[in-house]
């Protein structure tokens, strides 16, 4: 595999890059300690293409490869994660879930205002007694002929109450199981919508997670998206695409913090000289080099996978649970190098390390990564 970027993929890197330092790390503790939406910060990223990158120009997106994708969410992850994973629902679950699989005219009335950030998205799964369980669907979708009606709670929803639409995937006939779930592309403006309250998180703070109440929402058929029953694969589909994005999110928090404690660890000296140039300082650097450029490498065949059309489902599960596991285990290494430094807010370490966390448990558990690995390395058995 040739892993040496283009000439087009070293300018989204650089482009994403310029602009996290310049737009994004301004005011980034502040938004974190008070959960600011970044609202400004998003309106820019739109204005950059950066919520539509892999989208059709057709339908105004950006129609980038996913390899860039990821490296733009890998430096927009170093800096401000509330944002990037903002981009990432865009992106992943719900521009790609439209293109992928909408009707034409799904796609030229919501995807056209997604891919350019007029609007913003949100994927709407988890349930307070359905998290990694997705099959035990308590939403339901009742078929009226012309329209369904959609009763139901959804919680930890990303972007929930910033988007315009929702994706909802609810259970139209219980009977049939996974096989009676269906997708809708739900406007939030409809009656029966109802936004929780924001929800006071450990890390992503700026970014807002909801939980959504459905109550007799009238939602018209032409808003379902693919066959009756498709509901469920539809899911699964998207989350697969969506965990590329959530490992390039997780490797920027790594990469991010390992930044911080080179330069950190450069300046700061201790018995005569530079802490770096203590063995036991050295050697957390060249651990934590070597294993944020082994999870890079994974997220890149993941993203290399989907851009060739091959099944990329397994690699992907693979480059987030490595890309989640190389976070939290190196943002705390990164506190550690800073010291009591590392404690505070001023020196980004600790940010880094609370939104860490998050990446091994949101578009499905470390859990759940291992189980999808094993089912494949053991289907052949």
């Amino acid at each position: 595999m040739d892993f040496t970027l283009t000439e087009e993929q070293k300018a989204v890197r650089d482009a994403a890059r310029d602009f996290a330092q310049q737009s994004l790390l301004p005011g980034v503790i502040e938004r974190d300690s008070k959960m600011i939406f970044p609202t400004e910060q998003i309106k820019e990223m739109a204005q950059l293409g950066f919520l539509g990158m892999m989208v059709d120009p057709a339908y105004g997106g950006g129609g980038m490869d996913t390899i860039s994708y990821a490296l733009a969410m890998e430096e927009l992850s170093k800096i401000d994660n509330s944002c990037s994973v903002i981009m990432s629902v865009n992106n992943s679950l719900v521009c790609w879930g439209i293109e992928k699989y909408g009707t034409e005219e799904q796609k030229q009335k919501y995807l056209t205002k997604l891919s350019t950030g007029e609007i913003i998205g949100a994927f709407c799964l988890s349930e307070p007694e359905a998290g990694s369980d997705a099959t035990s669907q308590r939403t339901t979708a009742i078929d009226q002929g012309d329209h369904y009606i959609l009763n139901g709670t959804k919680n930890w929803i990303t972007n929930g109450g910033s988007s315009s639409i929702h994706i909802v995937i609810a259970q139209s006939d219980i009977e049939k199981g996974h096989r009676g779930i269906n997708a809708f592309i739900v406007d939030t403006s409809l009656d029966g919508v109802n936004i929780g309250a924001k929800e006071d998180k450990l890390g992503i703070r700026s970014s807002d997670t909801h939980t959504i109440m459905y109550s007799d929402v009238k939602v018209p058929k032409e808003n379902r998206i693919g066959e009756d029953g498709f509901g469920f694969k539809f899911a699964m589909q998207v989350l697969s695409g969506g965990r590329i994005g959530i490992a390039a999110q997780a490797l920027g928090i790594a990469s991010g913090a390992y930044e911080l404690a080179v330069k950190y660890s450069l300046e700061r000296e201790a018995f005569g000289k530079p802490i770096a140039k203590h063995q036991a300082i050295s050697f957390k650097l060249a651990e934590m080099a070597t294993d944020i450029e082994a999870a890079r490498l994974m997220v890149h065949k993941a993203a290399k996978l989907k851009d060739e059309g091959k099944d990329f489902t397994t690699a992907a599960a693979m480059a987030k649970l490595m890309a989640s596991d190389v976070a939290m285990k190196h943002t705390v290494e990164a506190v550690q190098v800073h010291g009591g430094y590392g404690f505070v807010k001023e020196y980004h370490v600790e940010r880094l390390m609370r939104d860490a966390k998050i990446t091994q448990i949101y578009e499905g558990t470390s859990e759940i990564q291992k189980l999808v690995i094993a089912r494949d390395i053991l289907k052949t058995k």
